[in-house]
């Protein structure tokens, strides 16, 4: 068995004067299912391209499932599915069309099983044109084709996108069946708390390179979340507390951040208080990345612009 699925090292990637990746690794451990954080434009779809041998990295070295993407594409894609965050499907086929397409390389019986499980699970009308789909039901036609297939790595790159909440829960579980399965995930998405429910491990990506790398407990020190409350008791001292950062009040309304590890001692004086409707809200990675990384991130660069085109679902 291969120890790592995955393994990039010192990648790097430039269009033009643009380098969208400077020296970036990464590694995907068998078995498990690793996140892939970043805010837009820090360089995760240029990675996957080049994972997928759709682009060819201009230094570095990259392996997957033990074979060069660039050099062994066919072969790496016979054991890999991947759903991008960005579906554009053939609008005069139908979703069960488009599926069939696909996950033309598998025809057995038992993808035939798993495809009509995942097709009820998703609630997902395979009848219907691509043309009549929402953004939404494009998604569930690229998660039911690459979640059907029997293969040794998963690549999902922001693959919610679009899902409502039932559905991500249903996305969660599949993911979850996947890594108990013995199965490897590579998850590629902006949202810390999906690939907080997820992965095992987190690399992430920042200006093209990795600045962090490890479990979620041992990158603990980058959650913070942020309270918002109504309270009519004196919040003096509340600013100095252990964990709490950048207190605003505004009459009866007091609005702060907390470290995570905090948030526990914190509720007994929010009580004090006499506090009244109580938010606790974890931040989205991109005010997690503009509080530790802002002076060094343009969160409004859109890496795609640089690459060009719209992506294709692919399994």
């Amino acid at each position: 068995m291969i120890d790592a699925a995955v393994t990039v090292t010192a990648l790097t990637k430039s269009f033009g004067r643009f380098r969208a990746l400077d020296g970036f690794s990464l590694t995907v451990p068998t078995g498990q299912v690793t996140g892939f954080l970043g805010p837009n434009g820090a360089g995760k779809s240029t990675t996957i391209r080049i994972l997928l041998g759709m682009l060819r990295a201009d230094l570095g070295e990259v392996e997957i499932l033990g074979k060069d993407p660039w050099r062994d594409a066919v072969d790496v894609h016979a054991d890999l599915a991947y759903v991008p965050g960005d579906i554009s499907l053939w609008p005069n086929l139908t979703g069960g069309e488009a599926i069939d397409i696909l996950t033309r390389s598998e025809r057995g019986a038992d993808q035939r099983e798993r495809r009509q499980r995942l097709v009820e699970r998703f609630e997902l009308d395979p009848s219907k044109k691509a043309r009549t789909y929402s953004t939404g039901n494009r998604q569930k036609v690229a998660l039911v084709a690459a979640l059907s297939r029997d293969v040794d790595l998963y690549l999902f790159d922001e693959p919610t996108s679009g899902l409502d909440p039932l559905m991500e829960a249903v996305f969660t579980d599949e993911v979850r069946a996947l890594r108990e399965a013995g199965r490897t995930v590579l998850l590629s998405s902006h949202i810390l708390a999906e690939v907080e429910k997820l992965c095992d491990r987190v690399t992430i990506i920042r200006g093209g390179r990795d600045v962090e790398s490890g479990t979620l407990d041992e990158l603990r020190h980058l959650t913070r979340s942020i309270v918002t409350a109504r309270v009519s008791g004196d919040v003096g001292g509340l600013g100095d507390a252990d964990g709490v950062h950048d207190l605003v009040v505004d009459g009866d309304r007091i609005r702060f951040d907390a470290d995570d590890h905090a948030i526990a001692d914190l509720l007994p004086r929010l009580i004090d208080l006499r506090v009244a409707g109580l938010t606790i809200t974890p931040p989205s990675l991109e005010e997690l990345f503009m509080r530790h990384y802002g002076d060094d991130i343009d969160a409004g660069e859109d890496e795609d612009a640089s690459v060009g085109g719209r992506r294709r679902a692919g399994a």
